[in-house]
């Protein structure tokens, strides 16, 4: 009866994806009952006897590794029969660091299938981070590759430790378990997994924010979740049954969760992984057509570099273009559209749910817009001010009916969930503006966005402009004290190969700027600048904020131009006026 009820709300979806209105109007979370368990009532369901692809990964060197979804019910059974002897439990939390490898998804079928605990952890860490993850996070067992297991030689507790990978004479392989043991055993004698009666409500996935103004958070979400909640995330992604998927995302941050394991296997879709040393955009072109990917989603980084080389061999069978993580530029969505006929859609969420706004397949797109609410999100925008409704405002989920698809809440910190919950709202921090058809446009954190000459300055906004620009890779804007204005917006700018910092390049990127902003939005000051990032990927503006404090003090010089260097700049017009 589970298994029916979520496959008709599933149905729905897939049936309205191009019908936003009906769907907004009609969708309903299924009640999936006490015990829900994703991977047995839903994956396994799905999976035995099925034989289409469920899991293709090919290397840069063109290697390839293919699990069916009937292999993956089969090897998780196996693999979760193991770890159970091997003192994994109902309730007991698991850190996976794995890259975009089959062992990775082999392994949170079988943690779940046992009712553990799955704690993804991106490789980029180092032994500090692992300490206060396998802390925070109370792990009992780790599953590692083995060219990261040394790491774990300086992270003290009473964990099991299981190694993927590796010879068995390694180094670190002294006191490791070896994951390939767990298929030493006859499927036809273990047999599949029973039910390991969690209750629907029960943790099942922790995952660490990518913390880019503060310590990263632990969010925990539920059974339900992001198994069920994920529904709105494939309904945004415009998945149906047997298409093939492609996300750029890591493995350890909750997007890989979104788009490479629970949205494409609750549409029965394949997952397609890419896995690269460098990135090479011609060589995921050709990887795009040559394995008829029909979906694919990307962080605007990957978008940017894509519009960068050549986009005139067409997009195979590509159907849905998708951005996610960080706002995506009006520049980089009118190029894809010019080549490709395809309009890259735009969407919202946080690792605290699934995705909650978006451009919808077949709905009307208005460029620099995320979208409306997905069904089944009840988002509104609250005046901080006030702290009622309005049309600008903190994004917010209406919890006086909680949504499925919200975390049960941040572990360990009751400071930090008073915080983000009250009123009837949880508040995300991002802030946006909302027009007369509904549609939300991301103005940016509310830690980010800043007064200058008391006019209140959206740095997306700025952003956006300066990446049209051929020597803007990227761009952040911040506010630099200012004698006479307080603040001023100051652009730190990675530059395009073939240009070079000098006093020319400056004052182009100025006057681009000046013709297209308004006067209280102009760009005063740019430097020339490698920005800072989480290891996720996204902007820290923070750390740049902090440096411009410094600099303002005289502790750190920066090298860097301003308009008044350039006389000449008053003279060009701009979008909002006279000039100045």
């Amino acid at each position: 009866m589970t298994t029916e009820v979520f496959r008709a709300a599933r149905d729905q979806l897939v049936d309205l994806r191009d019908d936003y209105d009906t769907a907004r109007r009609d969708f309903v979370w299924p009640d999936v009952g006490p015990r829900f368990n994703w991977a047995i009532d839903w994956f396994d369901e799905i999976a035995r006897g099925n034989d289409a692809d469920a899991l293709v990964i090919v290397e840069e060197d063109g290697r390839r590794t293919t699990r069916t979804f009937d292999e993956l019910a089969t090897r998780s059974d196996l693999l979760g029969h193991w770890l159970s002897s091997q003192g994994v439990a109902k309730g007991d939390t698991v850190m996976l660091m794995l890259g975009n490898q089959v062992e990775l998804w082999e392994a949170m079928l079988a943690i779940m299938k046992l009712g553990a605990v799955i704690l993804p952890t991106t490789t980029a860490m180092g032994p500090a981070d692992l300490i206060d993850r396998v802390e925070r996070g109370g792990v009992r067992h780790v599953i590692v590759d083995a060219a990261d297991a040394a790491k774990f030689d300086a992270v003290p507790g009473e964990y099991t430790r299981i190694r993927v990978g590796g010879a068995a004479d390694a180094p670190a392989a002294s006191g490791w378990l070896t994951f390939d043991d767990a298929f030493a055993a006859d499927p036809a004698r273990t047999g599949p997994l029973p039910h390991p009666g969690n209750v629907s409500s029960d943790a099942l996935l922790l995952y660490f924010t990518s913390g880019t103004t503060s310590r990263p958070k632990l969010v925990e979400h539920s059974h339900v979740s992001y198994p069920v909640g994920h529904l709105s995330t494939m309904y945004w992604l415009g998945l149906r049954p047997g298409d093939v998927h492609l996300a750029i995302s890591s493995p350890g941050w909750a997007k890989h969760a979104w788009s490479c394991f629970f949205a494409p296997w609750i549409a029965e879709a394949t997952i397609f992984v890419y896995n690269y040393a460098r990135f090479d955009p011609a060589a995921l072109l050709d990887r795009i057509r040559e394995e008829k990917v029909t979906s694919f989603c990307a962080p605007p980084t990957v978008w940017r570099m894509l519009i960068q080389t050549d986009l005139s061999a067409g997009a195979g069978e590509l159907r849905e273009a998708i951005s996610a993580g960080e706002p995506l530029n009006p520049e980089v969505i009118s190029r894809v559209r010019e080549h490709w006929g395809l309009t890259i859609r735009d969407g919202y969420g946080q690792t605290e749910m699934t995705a909650v706004v978006a451009n919808t397949p077949g709905a009307s797109i208005k460029d620099g817009s995320m979208g409306r609410p997905l069904p089944g999100c009840p988002i509104v925008l609250v005046d901080p001010l006030t702290g009622l409704e309005a049309d600008e405002g903190e994004i917010c989920v209406d919890v006086r009916s909680r949504p499925v698809n919200l975390m049960t809440g941040y572990v360990g910190d009751p400071a930090k969930n008073a915080e983000s919950e009250h009123d009837g709202y949880f508040h995300t921090g991002d802030v946006a503006t909302r027009d007369a058809a509904g549609y939300l446009t991301y103005v940016g954190r509310t830690d980010d966005v800043f007064k200058a000459s008391d006019y209140k300055i959206s740095p997306f906004e700025l952003e956006s402009v300066l990446i049209e620009h051929p020597a803007v890779v990227e761009a952040a804007i911040v506010p630099a004290p200012d004698a006479v204005r307080l603040a001023v917006p100051k652009a730190y700018v990675v530059l395009a190969a073939g240009f070079e910092p000098t006093d020319a390049t400056a004052k182009e990127i100025l006057r681009f700027a000046r013709e297209r902003l308004a006067p209280f939005q102009r760009v005063r000051r740019i430097e020339f600048f490698e920005l800072p990032k989480t290891i996720s990927g996204k902007i820290r503006r923070v750390e740049l904020r902090e440096r411009e404090e410094r600099v303002a003090e005289g502790v750190v010089v920066a090298v860097e131009w301003r308009d008044d260097q350039f006389p000449e700049l008053k003279a060009v017009g701009n979008a909002g006026g006279a000039t100045s």
